[in-house]
């Protein structure tokens, strides 16, 4: 399973014990993932739709527990415009009327084949409350929302119907001081999260302590290895630069000893670039400690940069000769 599908199996088994609450997340559903139709006879009704089996689980359950609606359960043809899975059926005037005045939610304009969409109210006095919020966000992420596989890369994200829709839940989430933002993906407005610390706050708003937990493990995991890489990839560039040092400094020696040799060096350079010569490997605190008396890693370097100098005379005297 997914770890968009554990969150989601997770959350389904938080009910809220205050009604409110219970009810935010009602709305949050039924704005997702809710229509009002009319049937032959003329009758009106609700249908919530989704391909994902826990979310109708939670909300039958919420609807049972919050408003006393038994709703019917059935299957969507392959026709229909949310595709396959399976749907609630909410009918009964009475009900309809306590479940839309309950949520404070409103119907939108009709569309062909899709009845009517459903909105949570503005000022609606359900999203008032943090926990009621955190409710709705729960709902929401529930009917379309996704985490991608954390061991791969953190994003969060919940798609919505409309540009309303989705600036009223990116309001919600930033209230919480999370800085969500939104984007347009073809015909959908997207609200999204990006940065890990970030995606764990929004599993904390939301109630999922568990997924949270693994979260953070995964993360502290990947930060491990990545530091662990830095001081690798740090330790490997500095043997290298120390390796091509030596090199040079070998290379400089050979030519001084080659073309003038070390007699004409002054007494320091000359035993520094023996050393050198026999201990090519060594570094320059070991050869300090060799000498006598013994010079620092400063004095050893001024000594082997002295002697780089000389080999670039001696090598610029070859070009003008040439």
């Amino acid at each position: 399973m997914s770890f968009s599908g554990m969150v989601k199996e997770e959350l389904e088994r938080r009910i809220d014990t205050a009604r409110h609450c219970n009810m935010a997340e009602i709305a949050a559903f039924l704005c997702a993932c809710g229509s009002v139709h009319q049937d032959m006879d003329g009758k009106k009704y609700i249908q919530i739709s989704s391909e994902n089996e826990c979310v109708l689980r939670k909300c039958f359950t919420l609807l049972k527990k919050t408003y006393n609606i038994v709703a019917e359960n059935a299957e969507c043809s392959e026709a229909a415009p949310r595709g396959k899975g399976q749907r609630l059926l909410i009918s009964g005037e009475e009900e309809i009327s306590a479940l839309l005045s309950g949520t404070r939610v409103q119907t939108g304009p009709e569309k062909a084949c899709q009845g009517k969409s459903l909105f949570l109210e503005e000022q609606s006095l359900l999203i008032k409350r943090d926990c009621c919020r955190r409710a709705f966000i729960r709902g929401s992420f529930m009917s379309s929302g996704s985490i991608s596989d954390p061991r791969k890369s953190y994003h969060f994200e919940i798609v919505c119907a409309d540009e309303q829709k989705a600036e009223q839940l990116q309001t919600m989430i930033c209230s919480f001081g999370i800085d969500a933002k939104t984007v347009l993906r073809k015909k959908s407005h997207v609200v999204y999260v990006k940065e890990g610390a970030q995606i764990v706050d929004m599993l904390a708003v939301m109630g999922a302590n568990v997924a949270l937990m693994d979260l953070e493990n995964i993360r502290i995991l990947k930060e491990i290895s990545n530091s662990v890489n830095r001081k690798v990839n740090c330790e490997t560039a500095n043997i290298s630069k120390t390796v091509s040092a030596a090199v040079k400094q070998m290379d400089d020696i050979r030519l001084i000893q080659e073309k003038i040799g070390f007699q004409s060096l002054a007494e320091g350079l000359a035993e520094t670039a023996r050393l050198r010569i026999e201990y090519p490997e060594a570094s320059l605190k070991e050869l300090g400690s060799m000498l006598n008396p013994q010079v620092g890693k400063s004095g050893i370097n001024h000594r082997l940069r002295r002697l780089g100098e000389i080999a670039e005379g001696l090598r610029k005297n070859e070009e003008e000769l040439l």
